[in-house]
């Protein structure tokens, strides 16, 4: 069925088919064939699993930057995800950069995207939540909030947008992701320099703990890191006292072995994910899995296109997996075959 949409699709700009992609599952919903595109009710018998103290449905997530304004958080619960990470979401609502800032390489199942943290603004999204809530009293749709620091703020100053997100989304979200990994945002990543993080890292939880029932941290990470300042971040980040790191953010690298270094100059900057991510994220996660305290949670996205990658990650330590570009290029049956491949329960048994 979704090999007959995405070539459908894929005839659109990659931005409008992904909206278009959305409303379509939407529609399905209300027609009551939304079972189509679903998990079927069967493969998901597994037990939760308690991580950072919440109780995951399944160890499949949506990645940030797919659903940013928490549009579809109906639909993203009826697809059998275990958890999504909205925003990535600012205090301010901003229009991100300029258009055309989304491109499919489909010769490399790739995706670059310069989107530049475009979104409606923590209080549309923080309504756009309790609704969500209100009408779905019994959900266990995990939900994240990934929150950023607008364009217009200076780095100095980044710690006070982070902490207005989390003031307004503390009661609604189950969890947060500091992102400071997008190359899309001027900037950004030099908050991961190690006194950057650790002024931010210490306001971000300091707000944390003024909130009523204080939330999970996680931090999310660029791939682009010598290994010595990845260990900086996660001695920092479990310093603390954050719950975990996500691993990885998309690449700033062109490993597009398909595309000549024309084509791939033409596309200009951006962030790169799919397939071409798969061996770095993964060689960063292991890295991570390696070095990290036993009490310090690890998430794996980046260049998840396969089932078998999937339970690879698992595998290999990863707690939660997260996907995204491989969804894109898969749809549901990503997210069906990696949950049919794995036998969860045998896993949480462990």
């Amino acid at each position: 069925m979704y090999g007959l949409i995405k070539k459908l699709l894929f005839l659109q700009n990659p931005e409008e088919a992904h909206h278009s992609a959305l409303k379509l599952f939407k529609i399905a919903q209300s027609l009551g064939i939304d079972k189509l595109f679903s998990i079927p009710q069967s493969w998901e018998s597994y037990k939760n699993k308690e991580i950072i103290g919440l109780n995951f449905p399944n160890p499949i997530g949506l990645a940030a930057g797919f659903d940013k304004d928490g549009l579809y958080l109906n639909q993203w619960d009826a697809m059998g995800f275990g958890s999504v990470e909205v925003g990535t979401v600012t205090p301010l609502a901003q229009e991100g950069n300029p258009k055309p800032r989304l491109f499919r390489l489909t010769k490399d199942e790739a995706l670059i995207n310069r989107m530049g943290f475009n979104n409606l603004g923590v209080d549309n999204l923080y309504n756009r939540i309790v609704y969500y809530r209100q009408n779905n009293p019994n959900c266990k749709l995990i939900i994240g909030g990934n929150i950023g620091k607008n364009k217009i703020t200076e780095n100095a100053f980044a710690y006070k947008d982070y902490v207005r997100c989390i003031e307004v989304l503390g009661e609604v979200v189950d969890y947060f992701t500091v992102n400071i990994s997008s190359p899309n945002t001027p900037g950004l990543r030099e908050l991961q320099n190690k006194d950057e993080l650790s002024q931010l890292l210490e306001s971000v939880q300091n707000a944390n703990q003024k909130l009523k029932r204080k939330r999970p941290l996680m931090l999310k990470i660029a791939p682009d890191m010598e290994f010595t300042q990845i260990d900086d971040i996660v001695y920092l980040t479990h310093k603390f006292g954050f719950s975990g790191i996500i691993a990885t953010n998309t690449t700033i690298g062109r490993n597009l072995p398909h595309y000549t270094a024309k084509e791939i100059e033409n596309y200009g900057n951006g962030g790169l994910s799919g397939k071409p991510l798969t061996q770095l994220s993964s060689s960063v996660l292991q890295h991570i899995i390696n070095n990290k305290p036993k009490d310090l949670n690890v998430f794996s996205s980046g260049g998840i296109m396969n089932a078998k990658e999937g339970i690879l990650r698992l595998e290999m330590g990863a707690d939660i997996i997260q996907l995204y570009t491989g969804f894109v290029y898969k749809g549901t049956n990503l997210l069906k075959e990696t949950l049919k491949l794995y036998n969860f329960s045998k896993y949480l048994d462990k």
